[in-house]
């Protein structure tokens, strides 16, 4: 049985999050007692150095695998099992060669029993605000990359979820396509109002697109700061006009430097 909640922004809370692996080589601590809280609505930033836990602390908001400890809650309710109301975007698109861009996005409503005729005109209107409306009968390798990341972000929309989850989803994209991604998922959120996590190890991308960015140390993950970003939106491609920019730019960097993540 699957946890559902409203299609509304949904808050989520984690408390005293723990998570060990048992490995051939022993246990592996992924996390160390994370405390966090992103509000209903909020687009709120992860951004810390590899293998610090940040996709694994998704996969437990999603309820995909188990905290080992500690307790994580959507709207104030614990769950321990998958979310339904959540979408997921990762950094490789996962669609499937064999359907066109729309059907890619319809196999989500598809699989959930919804009615297609009513996803359908939801799925056109997606891509038009993608800028991909031209695009929906070519086949992912018809596409570029950026173009395949967006019609990865329309499936996981496509069903109007009150969480959506994104693991690094620009991560493979050149630096022009990112910002014009940065800039057309600012849009959508606006538009939608979802309850955005967001996995980054883009500081730039971080500061842009976030209310708050959250910090991690080094593995097993901490959050050790936490920075609540005071720019208009929506926020133009050149993040440096705003002399705010670069103080919490330099606080990520600073933190990091303290951690010995970075040595410069």
């Amino acid at each position: 049985m699957t946890a559902t909640i409203g299609s509304r922004g949904a808050s989520i809370e984690g408390r005293a999050i723990t998570k060990t692996f048992n490995t051939a080589d022993g246990q592996v601590h992924a996390l160390a007692g994370l405390d966090f809280r992103i509000e209903p609505g909020e687009f709120v930033s992860l951004i810390g150095p590899s293998g610090c836990g940040k996709s694994t602390l998704m996969l437990i908001a999603a309820g995909l695998i188990p905290a080992s400890s500690g307790r994580m809650l959507v709207d104030g309710t614990q769950h321990d099992r998958p979310l339904t109301d959540v979408g997921i975007v990762f950094q490789d698109h996962l669609l499937l060669d064999f359907r066109t861009a729309i059907d890619n996005i319809l196999l989500q409503p598809l699989i959930r029993g919804m009615a297609l005729d009513a996803a359908r005109p939801r799925a056109i209107e997606l891509l038009r605000k993608l800028g991909l409306e031209q695009a929906a009968k070519r086949y992912p390798r018809q596409l570029s990359g950026g173009m395949r990341q967006r019609v990865s972000i329309a499936r996981a929309l496509i069903h109007e979820p009150s969480i959506l989850l994104m693991d690094e989803p620009f991560g493979a994209l050149d630096a022009l396509t990112r910002t014009q991604m940065r800039h057309d998922l600012e849009v959508l959120w606006l538009e939608t109002a979802k309850t955005v996590l967001f996995i980054t190890h883009s500081i730039d991308e971080a500061i842009g697109l976030s209310d708050r960015v959250l910090v991690m140390s080094a593995g097993p993950g901490r959050i050790v700061d936490e920075i609540k970003i005071d720019l208009p939106r929506p926020r133009p491609a050149h993040l440096g006009e705003y002399p705010s920019f670069d103080g919490y730019a330099e606080r990520i960097h600073r933190t990091f430097r303290q951690l010995g993540v970075i040595r410069f």
